[in-house]
């Protein structure tokens, strides 16, 4: 009895530590998944961390204010128009080269217009037949009326005279119209200035096809009246209200350091554009020496008279892009935000910037290419 009570008491303590035992394994084998979890939450975590890019940002500084605003322009012609030929054949002669002045109905050029010459021979021949065609219907109506007045003929056959008559004198209304408009294709082998200016491009020579139209042909010649240019500038939203019609302005050019032309703002568009925060303004110079010439760029002054404070950003914070300068902003919840800019002076290291930031921005400078408007970024610290 005594054997078997401790061989129960030595079989209930082995169970225990078998127990005991297994309970470890399990405890460890859970301590070891839960570790392995949060290694593998971080390593997600870390690799979700490190495709969001770092960025570094810097804000705008505030410059002195100026009464004097300076804003690029591009000058533009007046008037500029392509000139294009009206009728088909073949240039003869042109009279005008490229840079010649020319006057308002001065002769450009010629055209040989063989097929046309034709037309216009035949459409005259035709002309003729439906006026003969005419006399006689006219002569056979008023005979056959004054038969039908005697009884002699029948009402029926005064009325188909009649109706012959009418449709002779259409016959001939459209002969007429059709040697009128072969007479207006023929006038127009005479290619004239349509306004007087000076001749920026010559496209043909001698012998050259001559298709009418801009959409089958190419323009003869380029025309532009250079005699006051146009100089478009945008203005910043915050000087909108000191620029009205009327208003003087001056334009400098790189290339003739020390001079100031006049000029004076002929018109603005009344309205701020929402995607720039800027009013599109034309200034009118006159050019009469043609000293300025289309298409150079200027700076335009405008004494504004209100001083707004200039904000200035490193070069490096600008992107180009086909929309236009811009700037990438990190907005407060870290996405970045794209936004077009109104360009000032350029300090070489530093742009100042007119319109499109504010001085509390946070300016992303050295942006990829790749950067999106939205896009998560990661702000780096200083």
């Amino acid at each position: 009895m005594a054997v078997e009570g401790a061989s129960n008491r030595h079989g209930s303590r082995g169970k225990i530590l078998a127990g005991a035992a297994l309970l470890i394994l399990l405890t460890a084998g859970a301590v070891t998944l839960l570790n392995r979890k949060g290694e593998t939450d971080a390593l997600a975590k870390e690799t979700e961390a490190s495709l969001i890019p770092v960025v570094a940002v810097v804000q705008p500084k505030a410059g002195e204010a100026s009464d004097e605003l300076v804003l690029p322009g591009s000058l533009l012609a007046f008037e500029e128009s392509p000139i294009f030929a009206r009728t088909n054949g073949y240039l003869l002669h042109w009279y005008k080269d490229i840079g010649s002045h020319v006057q308002k109905g001065e002769l450009l050029a010629t055209i040989d217009t063989p097929e046309v010459d034709q037309e216009l021979s035949q459409a005259r021949a035709t002309r003729e037949q439906t006026k003969a065609a005419l006399g006689l219907a006219k002569i056979s109506a008023e005979r056959w009326a004054s038969l039908s007045a005697g009884g002699a003929v029948s009402q029926q056959d005064n009325d188909q005279r009649a109706s012959e008559y009418r449709q002779a004198q259409g016959n001939n209304a459209a002969a007429e119209a059709n040697v009128r408009r072969l007479e207006q294709l023929e006038s127009f082998k005479k290619v004239y200035a349509p306004f007087s200016g000076v001749l920026t491009r010559r496209n043909v020579d001698p012998g050259a096809l001559i298709n009418a139209g801009a959409t089958a042909g190419r323009e003869l010649f380029d025309i532009a009246n250079v005699s006051t240019l146009r100089v478009f500038v945008t203005v910043p939203q915050a000087y909108a209200n000191a620029i009205h019609a009327g208003a003087k302005a001056t334009i400098t050019l790189q290339e003739f350091p020390g001079q100031k032309f006049t000029g004076t703002v002929a018109r603005t568009s009344d309205s701020i554009d929402p995607a720039t925060r800027t009013l599109r303004t034309e200034v009118d110079v006159a050019n009469k020496d043609g000293k300025l010439l289309p298409g150079s760029f200027g700076q335009v002054h405008f004494a504004t008279g209100n001083s707004v404070p200039r904000l200035t950003i490193p070069i490096n914070g600008m992107l180009f892009r086909a929309e236009g300068p811009q700037v990438a902003v990190v907005g407060k919840d870290d996405k970045v935000e794209l936004r077009p800019i109104v360009i000032g002076r350029d300090f070489g290291t530093t742009l100042e910037v007119l319109g499109g930031i504010n001085r509390s921005d946070r300016i992303i400078i050295n942006p990829a290419d790749s950067l999106e408007q939205g896009q998560q970024v990661r702000v780096a610290k200083p």
